[in-house]
């Protein structure tokens, strides 16, 4: 009988290492990002710096829309609590257009009793819109001084509950609009999660181990890009003290040549103490697991974190990255202190609070825990700015 087994493919090479042909097999079962499920032999694989790179995207875009997520819900609480201001006005309105209406009605009445013909009062009783009472206005010369007022009380009210009611039906209309955007802004943060979660799925034990020490290779970088800074951040120090020493106030220059600009001011008193307040909040989260659209106190998303930790200092924060980035006094990297923002990617999708030394204090990711963690924990182009809230 004839073999129907087909010949071992050669080991291809990942991450700079050769490997078998097993651990390429097993690499090819990675379902979701194979171009078919029968595929010809010899088609190119993504290599495991590839996969870690797809998941990094699903889960920067299930964080971008967890941003949108959390700016489509306050949009939609504050547009709720419109609207139920709105129709509480309406309805305090319609009570009193109806005991104005009462008035009128008397008025019809008694001229009734009297014998009179079509009664003044009356006419504006029938009238069904604002403009048909402004129509007959000729009617009050023949009003008493008490019909008038009855009549500018009925109009006025009536003139306001309907523009009330107005405002109510667009309030509503832009809620169900919101109601939507934050719906479909969930949906797509569920939808990017399961993305990354099923590729992750189908790595094999041996895969998810060279994942890992892709991992680890990039936090052991990023830990010395931060050393680095801690060391110029200390000489800037050491040059600032200097210069005061010698009566001449804080250098305008650091002299590291980091960044080529002048010193931004050293943060005064006021603000090491708030933002002291700030970091022993953060620091007492550490651990808690991070969950999109979440503020506390068991669990938190990035900028819920900061917002809550800032909260705790007595300064308010807006609730999204979008928000909280235009929150304060944008400074270098090289400037960073303690209790400032660092801020992540060209679309501000991700916040971290500074502590020190090229660390931060933030909520990575789903999956993840509050962490302290290098600046540089996704390379230096991933940094887009540094914020100082107060």
């Amino acid at each position: 009988m004839a073999s129907h087994r087909k010949s071992r493919t050669p080991g291809t090479r990942v991450a700079g290492i050769r490997t078998p042909a097993l651990a390429t097999a097993a690499l090819t079962s990675v379902a979701l990002l194979s171009q078919t499920a029968d595929a010809a032999p010899g088609d190119d694989r993504p290599s495991l710096e590839e996969v870690e790179k797809k998941v990094g995207d699903l889960y920067r875009q299930a964080e971008s829309a967890t941003e949108k997520y959390n700016a489509a819900k306050e949009k939609t609480t504050k547009q709720r609590k419109r609207v139920d201001t709105l129709l509480d006005d309406v309805a305090q309105r319609t009570q009193k257009l109806n005991e104005a209406r009462a008035e009128l009605g008397s008025y019809a009445a008694a001229q009734y009793r009297t014998g009179a013909g079509m009664p003044d009062t009356a006419t504006f009783l029938l009238a069904e819109t604002p403009q048909d009472v402004f129509d007959q206005r000729q009617v009050l010369d023949r009003m008493t001084g008490r019909q008038k007022a009855a009549v500018d009380d009925y109009v006025t009210q009536q003139t306001e509950t309907m523009k009330k009611r107005q405002e109510a039906t667009e309030s509503l209309r832009t809620l169900t609009e919101t109601q939507g955007d934050l719906k479909t802004a969930k949906a797509t943060v569920q939808k990017k999660l399961a993305d990354a979660r099923e590729l992750l799925s189908k790595l094999t034990a041996e895969e998810k181990a060279r994942l890992a020490a892709i991992e680890k290779r990039k936090q052991e970088e990023a830990a010395r890009k931060a050393a680095e800074l801690a060391r110029q951040q200390a000489a800037q120090e050491q040059a600032r003290e200097e210069a005061a020493q010698q009566g001449g106030g804080t250098s305008e220059s650091s002299g590291s040549g980091s960044t080529g600009s002048a010193d931004t001011p050293p943060a005064d008193s006021s603000y090491a103490a708030k933002a002291e307040k700030a970091l022993a909040f953060a620091r007492a989260q550490i651990g808690k697991p991070y969950v999109w659209g979440a503020t506390g106190p068991g669990s938190y998303d990035c900028s819920g974190l900061t917002q809550a930790a800032w909260k705790a200092a007595g300064v308010s924060l807006p609730r999204t990255t979008y928000d909280q980035v235009n929150a304060g006094t944008t400074v270098p990297v090289s400037q960073a202190q303690p209790g400032d923002l660092v801020f992540f990617y060209d679309d501000v999708t991700h916040v971290g609070i500074y502590i020190g030394n090229g660390m931060m204090i933030h909520a990575p990711k789903p999956g993840t825990y509050v962490r302290e963690e290098s600046i540089y924990y996704d390379g230096d182009s991933a940094i887009h700015s540094i914020v100082r809230p107060a």
